[in-house]
């Protein structure tokens, strides 16, 4: 079954999947073993391997020490068009629809289209929504965007919209990392509520509750990598707190 199958029929049934987010550029190779060790342990549903800044040796070395170890999926969640690797098993083809910076809308798209297309990579269509977390994040100074404020949630759901109308597979919605402020609750109930495809949520998640919460507002991924990155043992704690949420009746 295909990724973004597996994620579609979680999604009708009702089932919350966990993503863990690794960074090659912060994550020593040292370390990454207990990391997927704990990862394999919270039974985490995919690791999305990607950031901002990213050089392409450490991408290649993480994403080879993740397959040799375990089975769960990789997927390249990319912050610029050089981040590519036939290593994983997939890609989250990003258009930040937030924002209006057309090499981030289409740009970087036309020169790794190309590559995609002979790859082996599951290509994934992703609308990638930056939500205001508090303070500037790499993902706003790096694409030169501004995130859609927190409290605009009319403006959420109507870029949301435009995404999936315009056939984007997923929605991915994302404080940023190191977020002060994560997604609100309300804010993810209304865009889950409006779309049809399956929504993703990151940026700013630093509690098991905070990942239920998200869960049951209508997410049907989380994503959480800062957190993590300081404390391992939230991984066990946020796995069992997202796959604990039940399905509504």
């Amino acid at each position: 079954m295909s990724i973004y199958r597996s994620i579609c029929e979680a999604r009708s049934l009702g089932e919350k999947k966990f993503a863990m987010l690794i960074d090659p550029d912060k994550v020593r190779l040292a370390d990454l073993d207990s990391l997927i060790d704990l990862a394999i342990k919270a039974r985490v549903d995919f690791f999305l391997v990607g950031g901002s800044l990213i050089v392409n040796s450490h991408l290649d070395q993480c994403l080879e020490e993740i397959k040799r170890r375990c089975q769960i999926p990789l997927i390249l969640f990319p912050g610029d068009s050089y981040q590519l690797s036939y290593k994983a098993d997939a890609i989250l083809f990003l258009s930040l629809i937030s924002g209006r910076n057309a090499e981030l809308l289409i740009g970087k798209h036309v020169i790794t289209a190309p590559y995609l297309k002979v790859s082996p990579l599951e290509v994934i269509s992703c609308g990638y929504m930056l939500v205001d977390g508090g303070v500037p994040t790499t993902v706003s100074y790096m694409s030169n965007t501004q995130p859609i404020p927190s409290d605009k949630e009319d403006v959420a759901v109507c870029t949301a919209l435009a995404g999936e109308m315009l056939g984007l597979r997923l929605m991915y919605m994302d404080a940023g990392s190191g977020a002060i402020l994560p997604v609100t609750e309300s804010m993810i109930e209304v865009v889950s509520q409006s779309l049809k495809i399956p929504l993703i949520v990151g940026g700013g998640i630093h509690t098991p509750e905070k990942a239920m919460r998200n869960a049951r507002a209508g997410a049907d991924v989380i994503v959480v990598g800062n957190a993590i990155e300081k404390d391992p043992s939230l991984i066990q704690e946020i796995a069992d707190a997202v796959h604990s949420v039940c399905p509504v009746p």
